[in-house]
């Protein structure tokens, strides 16, 4: 059931382009959008990749006009990164897109099917937040 919902979403989400970005790229925008002014380190830890591999993600995306780069307040050295206008604009766009596949198919679906998905979802929203929350609380137990 897992995958076949994650494929058919990904199928779903496939007809809405992310040009002018890859999928590697999006991740680094969705991660910045939400951890705004990191730097590269933190950002590789988020990826699981490399500083110079996650160095170069972000020069495509600097080069493209979505990404920021910044020199830290607190040390020159350390470059920050964040968000332009152009990528916010594009992430709300994708989102947007995304959203009218999944309402037109939603729309497909009678309404009894669309009343037990919806407790489905909010059941496994709960499921995913508390398992999110569980991993945080065993993070700061490691590092303390």
């Amino acid at each position: 059931m897992t995958s076949e919902a994650a494929e058919l979403l990904e199928v779903l989400w496939g007809r809405a382009s992310t040009a002018p970005v890859s999928a590697s790229q999006l991740r680094v925008l969705f991660i910045l959008e939400h951890n705004e002014g990191i730097n590269l380190r933190t950002l590789a830890d988020a990826l699981g990749s490399t500083p110079p591999s996650t160095s170069r993600l972000c020069d495509r995306l600097e080069a493209v006009g979505f990404v920021r780069r910044e020199a830290a307040v607190s040390s020159r050295r350390e470059l920050q990164l964040y968000l332009s206008r152009r990528s916010r604009a594009f992430l709300t766009d994708l989102r947007s897109r995304r959203e009218a596949a999944v309402q037109s198919v939603l729309e497909q679906m009678p309404a009894a099917k669309r009343a037990a998905l919806l407790t489905g979802l909010e059941a496994f929203c709960a499921a995913a937040s508390a398992q999110i929350h569980e991993d945080d609380a065993s993070d700061d137990a490691r590092t303390a």
